[in-house]
């Protein structure tokens, strides 16, 4: 029998893949859990329609991540901190902190997005990596300062 995968299975093949199966494995497992279903022209033009809409989706995604990463590289955020002898923070800068920041020069990146490589407890200049998936980043500037 000729099924159309709705999801990649591993072993078997890549969603939207038209595979030739055994009917009994494609009656009884494939269709009635939805992982598949049966290979007829209608679902074949349905299935190559919506992969061409996910790929359309995917490549503007993709474009938008690849233009916030640019902006993020050029950002640079300026905290102002309590601190104490040597420069030292009574505290740190959190990642909740980077995000309110960005958000208020208007982008939008998630807390779970920041990686901070080491905590930032000094008064100084650091960068932190902003991870946006997909295989994009920005790398944004930071300036801790004291306050007066």
């Amino acid at each position: 029998m000729k099924i159309i995968l709705n999801q990649s299975i591993e072993n078997l093949g890549t969603a939207g893949e038209v595979l030739t199966v055994k009917d009994g494995y494609a009656r009884n497992y494939l269709i009635p859990k939805g992982w598949a279903k049966q290979a007829t022209r209608d679902n074949i033009a349905s299935t190559e329609k919506a992969i061409e809409e996910q790929e359309k989706r995917d490549a503007k995604t993709r474009a938008n991540l690849e233009a916030l990463a640019k902006q993020l590289d050029k950002l640079s955020l300026k905290f102002e901190l309590k601190a104490g002898e040597d420069d030292k923070l009574f505290g740190s800068v959190t990642s909740q902190m980077i995000v309110d920041a960005i958000a208020e020069k208007g982008y939008t990146v998630d807390k779970k997005e920041i990686e901070i490589p080491e905590a930032i407890k000094h008064v100084g200049k650091f960068f932190v990596d902003v991870k946006l998936g997909q295989g994009f980043s920005g790398r944004v500037k930071i300036k801790v300062s004291a306050e007066k």
